[in-house]
């Protein structure tokens, strides 16, 4: 598959369930704006057919290297970052929960999800687009993961796929901060992060983030049994210049960690 197909099928199954994605990109192209992507990020189970070390392969063929790892402890988690041999194409961020240092409980309930996984999987590119490779999880089963991780909740319903795109805000020709995306996204009525502040970083970081709140969509767990559950969401993303007069290519684990608070269900 071309790279560029690759990222297509990844924003239309992505704007399926984050259909705030479609009208924000609309609403930037309305302001006369050309949309680039900064990065594309996944969430996944650890130790699983579909872990970092099974996806990270297909990304391979596709051009990408690794060049970041970080580690979230409090969320349980680690991840690493990927970069293109074509600088002008998306960076790829994925995250894999460490479920072993959850509770017996949930951990349980993962490993009942993970054995449905089909073994070989990761062995072409719509994985990252497929979602749940498990049959749902009950109310009662969702309930154990949210009370320890979020992102053990999240990834349960939602399965493998684009968690956010993020709007590359330097290639924007009239909002040139955060904080004119951020005011125009809130005259419009989206519902921020405000997790740590409404921009996560600074310019002495070299990196500036913020990101809309998650969707929701209706989930039925039973016939009897539909909740409201978060989707996805949308980043922007400002990179600065280093001393050496580069632009900061990687992440902030700071940062990091409170946009991962963007699918929290509130």
């Amino acid at each position: 598959m071309q790279v560029q197909d690759f990222f297509n099928s990844l924003w239309h199954s992505y704007i399926a369930i984050t259909p705030q994605a479609k009208k924000i990109h609309a609403l930037f192209q309305e302001q006369g704006e050309k949309v680039l992507n900064d990065h594309v990020a996944f969430r996944t189970f650890a130790n699983s057919p579909i872990s970092l070390a099974k996806l990270e392969p297909i990304l391979s063929e596709l051009g990408y290297h690794a060049y970041g790892a970080f580690t979230f402890k409090n969320k349980h988690l680690a991840a690493k970052c990927y970069k293109h041999e074509d600088a002008s194409l998306p960076k790829i961020f994925l995250s894999e929960l460490l479920s072993h240092e959850l509770s017996t409980d949930a951990q349980a309930v993962i490993a009942k999800l993970v054995e449905q996984i089909p073994t070989d999987v990761a062995s072409s590119t719509n994985v990252f687009w497929h979602g749940r490779l498990w049959a749902k999880p009950s109310y009662d089963e969702y309930q154990v993961l949210a009370a320890e991780s979020e992102y053990a909740a999240w990834l349960s319903t939602i399965g493998l796929k684009a968690n956010h795109f993020t709007v590359s805000v330097n290639e924007l020709k009239n909002f040139t901060t955060l904080e004119s995306v951020n005011a125009l996204l809130i005259e419009r009525g989206y519902e921020l992060n405000t997790v740590g502040g409404t921009i996560k970083g600074s310019p002495e970081l070299y990196l500036e983030q913020s990101s809309t709140m998650a969707d929701k969509i209706e989930f039925e767990f039973s016939p009897t049994q539909k909740v409201a559950i978060p989707t996805c969401f949308y980043e922007f993303a400002l990179r600065h210049t280093m001393p050496d007069g580069q632009i900061f290519d990687s992440f902030i684990e700071g940062n990091a960690d409170k946009i991962f608070d963007s699918t929290n269900n509130n």
